[in-house]
């Protein structure tokens, strides 16, 4: 059984995005994390280069066009972003229901986007401007592992328990 219930344990990338970070929201959105027993495991602020944005969203311009990729470089090298790994039980699944829908205006309250934002896709496409939605969540376990890499370095991970750990798990 104690095979099976570490299988379940991930690690997922979240970004505090700039508009987190000047709206002031860092505290909060990292408390609703804690508050689902996830594990902070790593943590750095970094300000993202054109070189370092490029690696991040290396098949954005592929996938969604190359002006959704201008105004999300732009976006994200406007101010420094805080890079969390966080670890728990199907964290990937927890952290996205946590964030909620990547139109904020889309998002059920009770998420992050849901409670501190409201921009829309057609507010983005209007103003030329990406989407202000506070966070980046890793969307699968391979993107996961792809982004901590690029990220953190292995001695910038620790490993430790929590009492959520101790008590619940």
């Amino acid at each position: 059984m104690a095979q099976d219930q570490e299988q379940k344990v991930e690690r997922t990338l979240v970004l505090l995005k700039p508009d987190a970070l000047v709206r002031g929201f860092a505290g909060k959105i990292v408390t609703r994390f804690e508050d689902a027993a996830l594990k902070i495991v790593g943590v750095k602020m970094k300000q993202m280069d054109a070189e370092f944005t490029r690696r991040h969203y290396f098949d954005l311009e592929e996938r969604l066009g190359s002006e959704v990729y201008e105004f999300t470089a732009r976006f994200m090298q406007q101010g420094p972003v805080i890079a969390l790994v966080l670890e728990g039980f199907d964290a990937i699944a927890t952290v996205r229901k946590i964030v909620g829908s990547t139109y904020p205006n889309e998002a059920p309250a009770g998420t992050i986007r849901g409670d501190f934002s409201h921009y829309s896709r057609g507010a983005s496409v209007a103003s030329g401007k990406a989407v202000a939605n506070l966070v980046h969540a890793s969307g699968n376990a391979e993107e996961a592992q792809q982004e901590v890499e690029l990220w953190f370095d292995k001695d910038e991970l620790h490993d430790y328990r929590t009492l959520a750990e101790i008590f619940t798990y």
